[in-house]
């Protein structure tokens, strides 16, 4: 690729990159000295179209804005551009030369930007080499776990951060809208009327940016088909796309559930079980679905005790999914899953031989720290009873001192068999 078409998309690239927009912060954003300061290189994953771009252009403002740098230390890439077609591994150092030309840098750390950078074979050799050799922080974004493959991790071991992007959570979107309530603002029933009707529209639209910010939810369907033609079904080769997507949709139209490959075998008619679990490997690592096992001591047990599926977005899933009605449940339930991912929680779900199941247990090293039920609907006096006897049988085997319950609109206190039990409203909890 010769060097005038280089220098023609770096230009292009970042005058679009810097150009003003209407865009939305993240909370990935909101300790840019933090990122800056590390020499590691960032890599930003998640899922199409949760903002990773977005995220690059609000980090590269920041930089311009706090007076760290200048314009000409920056490089922006996006390599989704149809003419980086013809790029190639060995036309990465013409690119860097090309860059050093047109911008002249001052002696100095540089900052690159190069969005969906795994187009490329074996990009990551070249950022190693800046990495070593260069004063340069770089952040690269990708959809899909090409970015995490085994053969990226050994060329970057010890040399990346690895940020997940999902979609907005409930604080970001209450952001959007105006400013994060004070436990103050909790206290004043009109301020607690605006919080729940913005959870409300929250659970319509989600949390992906465009939905967010029209309104509308119908983009989520083509999101859910580009996840499946571009992320999986192009990048695997995959021949039978029936199998592929009748299980998607059922994934989707059935968040939370419990599931073994077995009955996800004979629900898409496949002879091998080993084809579900290759179906729902790319699934995850195109960020779409979330598996959580069944916390058990024995690891063999967690494998082959059936998981429970979550979609990366409520909104999506009720999107893409096959529904009569919805189910404010379940959708709670996914809500509350995505939130403790973003937190950073190792989390497992837990049922004992009595049949009790909690939720969520959160674990920290070796020990279970937390457990959470989600309850929308505690007014059904058997409902209430046996949620509450799973949690307190979760807090006796783990020796926990108290469990909390997320709920539709309660809010209180209780103690029971001396396990101090917390009554949170959903949109209280997300709020932290």
């Amino acid at each position: 690729m010769d060097k005038r078409k280089l220098r023609e998309l770096l230009v292009e690239h970042k005058e679009h990159a810097l150009k003003a927009g209407d865009y939305f912060a993240r909370q990935a954003s909101s300790d840019p000295d933090r990122l800056f300061a590390q020499k590691e290189i960032h890599t930003i994953t998640g899922v199409r179209r949760s903002g990773k771009s977005t995220l690059m252009r609000l980090l590269m403002k920041k930089l311009l804005d706090s007076g760290r740098t200048e314009l000409n230390q920056l490089l922006f890439l996006n390599f989704e551009d149809e003419r980086f077609a013809e790029f190639r591994s060995s036309d990465f150092q013409a690119l860097y030369e090309a860059y050093l030309e047109l911008e002249a840098p001052l002696a100095g750390k540089k900052y690159f930007f190069l969005d969906e950078i795994h187009n490329v074979p074996v990009w990551q050799r070249w950022v190693n080499r800046l990495y070593e050799f260069e004063d340069i922080k770089i952040f690269v974004t990708g959809s899909n776990a090409a970015m995490l493959s085994s053969e990226v991790a050994t060329a970057l071991t010890g040399r990346n951060r690895i940020m997940e992007l999902f979609p907005f959570s409930f604080r970001e979107f209450v952001r959007v809208k105006g400013t994060i309530p004070d436990d103050r603002d909790f206290l004043r029933p009109e301020k607690r009327a605006a919080l729940v009707h913005l959870f409300d529209r929250y659970v319509q639209t989600g949390g992906f940016p465009e939905a967010l910010k029209t309104g509308d939810t119908s983009i989520l369907q083509e999101y859910f088909r580009d996840i499946i033609y571009r992320d999986i079904v192009a990048r695997h080769g995959l021949r039978n796309v029936r199998e592929l997507k009748e299980l998607a949709l059922y994934l989707a139209s059935n968040i939370s559930c419990r599931m073994s490959y077995k009955k996800l075998q004979d629900l898409i008619s496949v002879r091998s079980v080993n084809t579900v679990k290759n179906y729902l490997s790319y699934l995850e690592d195109a960020f779409l679905f979330i598996r959580i096992n069944l916390f058990d001591y024995s690891i063999k047990k967690q494998i082959y005790n059936p998981a429970k599926i979550y979609c990366v977005d409520h909104a999506l899933a009720a999107a893409a999914g096959f529904r009569f009605s919805a189910d404010i449940g379940r959708t709670l339930e996914n809500i509350v899953c995505l939130e403790l991912k973003r937190r950073g929680h190792e989390i497992y779900y837990w049922r004992n031989r009595a049949g009790l199941e909690v939720d969520f247990l959160v674990k920290q090293g070796l020990d279970i720290a937390g457990a959470i039920q989600v309850c929308h609907d505690l007014e059904e006096p058997g409902t209430k009873r046996r949620e509450i006897k799973a949690a307190l049988a979760a807090a006796k085997k783990f020796g926990l001192d108290r469990v909390t319950v997320v709920t539709s609109d309660v809010w209180q206190e209780d103690t029971l068999d001396g396990v101090k039990i917390d009554y949170l409203p959903v949109w209280k909890w997300l709020l932290g």
